[in-house]
């Protein structure tokens, strides 16, 4: 595939979504770019900012398979994985396993955070490897494979907050702010009328295929060396000290238990190059990075105690790395 085809179809899938969402045009692009770049997405934003109806727009759009779960306290995980079933078949009864909605395309994890730990870590083998495993029995998940979650933001009431290893398995987290006064009026005029659109799919015939074309296309992206060094540097500055080689700037060191993983430099990487081709280019620049550094980063750092007592926000930390780690 040629990058221009590229462009033009993520332009296409956009636009589609924009005629359904009012406003977080940021937000469906970097959807977008995580799932062209093979990642899971996670959103965070109080009820009713239209998260849900944003992730079934775009399903809509790609034209693939697509499963909603609801998340609540007492959900199980065989109720998203599937189990098996006693079944009757020429006079003789048998287990069959019965799939749960994790086997889709596009799974949208609604309000994730409502259900149990042990629930939540049901999905983890599938967002990771791309397999259920029931009963020791594995079965392959179709591709392309996207969990798309929604969560509340912990201070809510009846939340869980999602343990480490599955917010590190997010390639992007963002966060949904409420709309402005425009925005606000333009929603109630699509949404309270006689008619109410929905997307249209945009691609058609073998949909994976295409995708599959443009996932291969995102990591054949140039990136020069010392751009992959700006992004090691920066990962690495998030470590607090005592790790060979770290600078240890003041708000690591003051703020952070944990920094971030291997896979928050995976994530700036190809979120970057996904970028790049979004605006037609075939070469990352440092722009491309810095679009993607704060949905990369803000869920992989761990907090400390000190942090949460004076309400210092993840963003607050990368923000000052941004401005300290150089990028030469």
């Amino acid at each position: 595939m040629e990058p221009e085809k590229f462009k033009q179809i993520f332009s296409l899938l956009e636009g589609e979504v924009k005629k359904i969402i009012v406003g977080h045009g940021d937000v469906i692009r970097k959807i977008l770019i995580a799932f062209f770049a093979g990642g899971h997405m996670l959103l965070e934003g109080v009820p009713g900012l239209g998260k849900t109806l944003l992730i079934k727009s775009l399903s809509r759009a790609l034209g693939l398979s697509f499963k909603r779960v609801q998340f609540t306290p007492d959900l199980m995980p065989a109720d998203i994985t599937g189990t098996q079933v006693l079944a009757e078949s020429d006079g003789r009864r048998d287990f069959q396993f019965k799939k749960g909605p994790i086997f889709a395309q596009v799974v949208l994890a609604d309000e994730i955070n409502r259900a149990t730990p042990k629930t939540q870590s049901a999905v983890l083998e599938a967002m990771e490897e791309r397999q259920v495993t029931v009963f020791g029995e594995t079965y392959p998940l179709e591709s392309p494979f996207m969990v798309l979650a929604t969560q509340n933001p912990i201070e809510l009431e009846g939340t869980y907050p999602l343990p480490e290893a599955q917010l590190d398995r997010f390639f992007f987290k963002l966060l949904v702010s409420p709309p402005s006064p425009e925005e606000l009026s333009e929603i109630l005029h699509r949404t309270t009328g006689e008619t109410i659109k929905e997307a249209a799919q945009v691609l058609s015939g073998d949909g994976a295929g295409i995708v599959a074309q443009m996932q291969l296309l995102l990591r054949q992206v140039i990136m020069a060396p010392p751009l992959e060094g700006y992004v090691v540097r920066l990962v690495h500055a998030t470590q607090p000290p005592g790790q060979k080689g770290n600078a240890a700037v003041s708000e690591v060191k003051e703020y952070l238990r944990f920094g971030a993983s291997p896979r928050g430099a995976q994530a700036i990487i190809l979120g970057a190059k996904g970028n790049a081709l979004a605006e037609g280019r075939v070469h990352v620049s440092y722009e491309d990075i810095e679009a993607v550094i704060y949905p990369s980063l803000r869920h992989r750092l761990i907090l400390n105690f000190q942090a949460e007592a004076e309400n210092v926000a993840p963003d607050q930390i990368l923000s000052a790395l941004v401005k300290k780690v150089p990028r030469d």
